[in-house]
C-alpha cells in the first residue's frame, strides 16, 4: 500500500491553530522529535499574540487574526507535507531535515525554525493579507509580530538554561544578554522581519503571478541556503547550549513550560 500523501485541511480560526500546534508538539513529545522544539516556542507565541487579539492590543485586530492565520499555515502546511513525504519549501525542508542532527543546539533547532518562517514565510502571508496598497496600513501591527516574539526570549532563554548551564558562560560574554537569537549565525529577528516587510513590499508591487512566484523562489532559496550556514557550528554547539543526544522529549516539555511569575 503507498503511502497516504494527502494533506489536513487548515485551520481557519486562530484556536484552531492552537489546537494543530498543541497536537503537533505532542506528536513530537511521543515520538522524541526535534521538530518539537520550534512547535513548542511557536505555540506560545500564537497563544500571546491571540492574548493580545483578545485585549484589542493591535491596530487592527481582525486583519491581525487574519494575518497570524494565513502565517501559522504556511508552517502547518510545510509541517504536514514533511511528515506526509511531499516537499516543503527549501527552507522548511533545510529545517526539517536538521531534526536529525543530534549534534546541534536546541537553540539552533528553534533559530532554523524562524529563519524558515520569518524570512521566507512572514513576508508572503503579509502580501497575501494586505494586498496592495493595503499593505502600508499594516506596518505597525507586522512589527508587533516579532515585539511579541522578543517579548517571550527571556522566558526561553531562562528554560535553556534549564537544559545546559553552558548559556550563563554565553550571556556573561555576550554585550546583550537578551539577544538570544544573535547568538547563532549573527541571526537576527529585528534584520529579519525588516527584510520580510521589504520582501512583502516587492510582492504587492508586481503585476504577474509569474514574477511573484520566482521572486519566492529566489527567496527561498537563499532562506535555504542561510539554514545550512545556521548549523555551521555543529559538533561545537556546546557554546549555543549544548547538543541534545538525549532528553528530547523532555526538551520539548521544559520549552512548553509556561512562564513563571
Amino acid at each position: 500500500m503507498s503511502p497516504d500523501t494527502s494533506l489536513r485541511p487548515l485551520p481557519s480560526t486562530l484556536d484552531d491553530v492552537v489546537t494543530r500546534l498543541e497536537a503537533i508538539r505532542q506528536d513530537a513529545v511521543t515520538s522524541g522529535s526535534r521538530h518539537g522544539y520550534f512547535a513548542a516556542l511557536y505555540h506560545r507565541v500564537t497563544v500571546a499574540v491571540r492574548a493580545g487579539i483578545v485585549a484589542r492590543a493591535f491596530e487592527d485586530n481582525e486583519r491581525m487574526g487574519r494575518l497570524d492565520i494565513v502565517f501559522a499555515n504556511r508552517y502547518i502546511d510545510a509541517y504536514d507535507r514533511h511528515v506526509r513525504g511531499v516537499a516543503p519549501s527549501l527552507s522548511w525542508a533545510a529545517a526539517f531535515a536538521a531534526g536529525a542532527r543530534p549534534d546541534l543546539s536546541v537553540l539552533q533547532h528553534l533559530i532554523l525554525g524562524m529563519n524558515a518562517h520569518i524570512n521566507l514565510d512572514l513576508g508572503i502571508a503579509a502580501a497575501t493579507v494586505a494586498p496592495g496598497t493595503q499593505l502600508e496600513a499594516l506596518h505597525v501591527d507586522f512589527n508587533r509580530i516579532n515585539g511579541v516574539l522578543a517579548s517571550l526570549l527571556p522566558t526561553v532563554e531562562g528554560q535553556l538554561r534549564d537544559m545546559s548551564p553552558m548559556l550563563d558562560l554565553m550571556s556573561g560574554l555576550a554585550h546583550d544578554a537578551n539577544r538570544l537569537d544573535e547568538r547563532v549565525g549573527n541571526f537576527s529577528m529585528n534584520k529579519a522581519r525588516d527584510a520580510a516587510w521589504a520582501f512583502a513590499r516587492r510582492l504587492t508591487a508586481m503585476h504577474s503571478d509569474t514574477a511573484r512566484a520566482l521572486d519566492i523562489a529566489a527567496r527561498d532559496t537563499l532562506t535555504a541556503a542561510l539554514a545550512l550556514k545556521l548549523q555551521e557550528p555543529g559538533p561545537a554547539s556546546a557554546l549555543l547550549g549544548g547538543s541534545d543526544r538525549a532528553a528530547v522529549s523532555e526538551h520539548i516539555r521544559i520549552l512548553s513550560r509556561p512562564a513563571t511569575a
